[in-house]
């Protein structure tokens, strides 16, 4: 009787664990769960330097998944660069590089979907890492770490 308990415990935290994880309908771009190396620093000014988003561990050729339902605005190359960008809903945009795109420009994703493969060359990495960033609207940048932020789960006492 016990195992049941625990089984049922363990069932309702996983559930409570991921509504929470996507009551903001986004998440992470990369599974497992990557290792945050760069976290996102703003400039003071628009022109001056910063950290427009953040720079996540991963590996050459894991895939890249959407962070939110969206459509797909940019797949291409800036710079030299391979890069994915999605719309979502509310003004926001994703952007993921350096990606090798699997989606094309106009196509409609999910939250979850694999948009491309990660490759090497973001030059403020010393492996491989995916940049990932967001905005709102042309010019207010966010940190995209505010998208996947979950409430912790806290158990209360069981009664009776």
């Amino acid at each position: 009787m016990r195992f049941v308990s625990v089984l049922v415990l363990c069932a309702a935290l996983l559930i409570v664990g991921q509504a929470q994880a996507s009551a903001s309908g986004f998440a992470w771009p990369l599974r497992p769960r990557p290792l945050v190396l760069t976290s996102f620093d703003p400039p003071a000014r628009d022109w001056l330097p910063g950290h427009r988003g953040v720079d996540l561990g991963g590996a050459v050729g894991q895939p890249v998944l959407a962070a939110g339902d969206g459509i797909v605005a940019f797949a291409g190359v800036v710079a030299g660069k391979p890069v994915v960008s999605i719309d979502h809903p509310g003004g926001l945009r994703t952007t993921y590089e350096p990606v090798e795109a699997q989606v094309h420009t106009g196509a409609r994703v999910v939250v979850g979907a694999r948009i491309g493969t990660l490759v090497t060359g973001h030059a403020d990495c010393a492996g491989t890492c995916l940049h990932w960033g967001v905005r709102r609207g042309r010019d207010e940048y966010l940190d995209p770490l505010a998208l996947v932020r979950a409430t912790p789960v806290r158990l209360k006492p069981l009664r009776g």
